[in-house]
């Protein structure tokens, strides 16, 4: 199946099996990571068997159950981090459901200093993906109206309709959607408009936008 299909049937997922990552699917997930991070600079780690991150209270209140495996979202200290992980962290939880893995964005609900991923120095922990098999597949979200979350001079074009489809199908922190996608032209720009963790869900509304929208109708601006 092709990614805008990933995008549409994938959901958060917070309970878990017993069943181990392993085998060619484990394979195919840890070669997914080493691209994004060679063509990124992160240093994005998966780590399994390690219950302990997800063992205490936090992820008791986050309801999450049986995570023992999670890809941890590490890179070096910058003022664009936090939209790079969201951008190529999106990339391989959208890859792990192409594999049949079940994820969750986590950035609260978890214990950070039983993390197993090695931080190296000036690097940061920003998040982690929750992964693994799933004891469901999630339920899609609600979204706000494609009206609040766009603004567009004149008709809006059918690629930045899809693109903005796609935009509205991506994860962010407590359901937010604190994201507003300006057309002019040819030219696309796209910030945060507030709210906790909204820089990392940036990067991922822009990479499901240009899912959706196609690469080749639009240049980003920052303008």
């Amino acid at each position: 199946m092709d990614i805008l299909t990933m995008i549409k049937n994938r959901h958060s997922v917070r309970r878990y099996t017993d069943k181990k990552i392993e085998g060619e699917v484990l394979s195919a997930l840890q070669a997914e990571i080493s691209a994004r991070n060679a063509e990124s600079g992160l240093n994005i780690q998966l780590v399994t068997d390690e219950p302990q991150a997800f063992g205490g209270f936090m992820a008791h209140y986050g309801n999450f159950s049986g995570v023992k495996n999670y890809i941890a979202l590490i890179g070096k200290k910058r003022p664009d981090l936090d939209e790079k992980i969201g951008y190529y962290g999106e990339r391989i939880a959208l890859k792990a459901q192409q594999l049949g893995l079940n994820t969750c964005w986590v950035a609260l609900t978890f214990s950070k200093g039983k993390c197993g991923a090695k931080i190296n120095k000036g690097e940061k922990l920003v998040c982690v993906l929750a992964v693994g098999y799933g004891e469901n597949q999630g339920v899609p979200h609600k979204s706000k109206p494609i009206e609040s979350l766009c603004k567009v001079n004149g008709t809006m074009p059918d690629w930045f309709r899809s693109g903005m489809e796609a935009a509205m199908l991506a994860p962010t922190a407590m359901n937010q959607q604190k994201f507003l996608i300006t057309l002019s032209g040819n030219k696309v720009k796209a910030e945060s408009t507030g709210g906790f963790y909204s820089k990392v869900d940036l990067g991922i509304v822009k990479y499901h936008f240009e899912i959706g929208a196609g690469k080749e109708n639009f240049e980003w601006t920052k303008d």
